[in-house]
This record gives C-alpha cells, sequence and structure tokens, in this order.
C-alpha cells in the first residue's frame, strides 16, 4: 500500500445520494441486485439512525488510528468517514473527540470495521456510527496509512465519492457513477413493494402473488393431510 492522502476527490452528487437514502439499505441492496452489502459485522452502535453520504476512505494499521485524523481535514459536508485497517483490528480508534471534529464539518457519520469507544458520547451528540466493535482499548498515533484510496469492506469495493447509505439493517455502497441508475431501481422497488404490501393487509399470500405454488411443485413438495402424513410416517 502506498502510503498517501488523496485530494481533490470526485463526489456523487449529494441530492441524488439524499434521495436514495430514504428508501433505506435492504431496498437499495435488493435493488441494485442484491450488491454492495458491507456484511453483517457493521452494525450501528445505537439504533434509530439513518445517513447517506460520499466516501471518504482511511486506511489504518491495527491501533493506530494517525490516519483518521488524517482523513478529517479531507473531508467536507455530505460526506461519511470509512474506515479500514491492513488486519483485523478491534481497539477503539474512534471516539468523541474525533467525532466532534467531523461534525463541525458537516460529515454525516463514520463507518468502519474496527472499533469505538465514548458510546455514550456519540449518542448524546447525534454522531451515528457503523462499526465492528465497541473497545475501551486505546490506540497511538505513529504509522503511516492512506486516505482516499480503495478499500474493501465485506467483500465490496469502497471508492472515495461512492454513496454510502446507513441504517439499522447495516450499510450499503453504491458506485458513484451508478447512483442515477441505483436511483431508479430503488424507486421501482418501492412502487412493487408498496403495492404487495396492499396486497397483504388484504388478504393475499406470497405464495400466490410470487406464483411460489408452482415452485413448491417443481421441488417435489406435497401437500398431505394431517392423518395421511401419521399414516406414512415409520
Amino acid at each position: 500500500m502506498r502510503n498517501v492522502v488523496v485530494t481533490g476527490c470526485p463526489r456523487a452528487d449529494l441530492g441524488e445520494v439524499g434521495a436514495l437514502t430514504a428508501f433505506g439499505v435492504a431496498t437499495v441492496h435488493e435493488a441494485i441486485g442484491r450488491t454492495g452489502y458491507l456484511g453483517p459485522g457493521i452494525r450501528p452502535v445505537h439504533l434509530g439512525s439513518r445517513i447517506g453520504g460520499t466516501a471518504i476512505t482511511a486506511v489504518c494499521w491495527p491501533g493506530d488510528n494517525l490516519m483518521i485524523h488524517a482523513a478529517v481535514e479531507q473531508c467536507r459536508f455530505g460526506d461519511v468517514l470509512v474506515v479500514t485497517t491492513t488486519s483485523p483490528s478491534a481497539d477503539g480508534a474512534f471516539g468523541e473527540l474525533l467525532a466532534t471534529a467531523l461534525q463541525h464539518r458537516g460529515v454525516r457519520g463514520l463507518i468502519t470495521t474496527g472499533g469505538v469507544r465514548d458510546v455514550a458520547e456519540l449518542h448524546e451528540m447525534g454522531f451515528p456510527v457503523f462499526c465492528g466493535a465497541v473497545s475501551a482499548q486505546g490506540t497511538v498515533k505513529a504509522t503511516a496509512g492512506a486516505v482516499n484510496v480503495p478499500v474493501s469492506i465485506g467483500g465490496q469495493q469502497v471508492l472515495p465519492g461512492d454513496a454510502i447509505i446507513a441504517d439499522d439493517d447495516g450499510a450499503v455502497v453504491i458506485p458513484r457513477q451508478a447512483v442515477p441508475g441505483a436511483l431508479a431501481a430503488a424507486k421501482a422497488r418501492a412502487d412493487k413493494e408498496r403495492a404487495s404490501r396492499a396486497a397483504f393487509r388484504h388478504g393475499e399470500l406470497g405464495l400466490d402473488r410470487y406464483g411460489l405454488r408452482a415452485v413448491l411443485a417443481q421441488l417435489g413438495v406435497e401437500y398431505v393431510d394431517y392423518q395421511s402424513y401419521r399414516e406414512a410416517a415409520p
């Protein structure tokens, strides 16, 4: 890895990102072909937050948060800071002081594969954090890493400027140039879900609405009454 801080990265359109955020992680993930999900290891520190913004990325060494401090300078209004480490680390590399600096710059939240601390303070100040761990273990500021380079989380690549959405269901990345198409797909998906929701409220079954009876038949699933089933049991 080259030790660099890349400046002036292009970003996805914030208006489009905001519209996409309203649909939520699960709907967007489904709409874009079940891609972009950063995995179940990224969880909210506090429930009830939904954020969307443009990614600023940072790569740190385990137990070292030097490059998070370097990344703060590159952040601006509407960004989401995305942090990972060169190897797994649960140390509390982010807390209330860094959140204060980011909040001043209009950053909408943090996504990190590592650990965070000061959970109560983060909640009180309303700074959304999605992380891999909570840990009081401190860190140092001694090892060079990188800012605004491609990172990988949960098998998904995140580039600086990509759209990032996070809520109680986790986090999803949408490539910067794919945001307009993702927005159209999410709208279509939401319309479809709205129609299904109305149908279910009136008693229709998913088996019928989604044509799943034919799927069950093709898979050889049989319907038998209880008595017949008991008589056939060994």
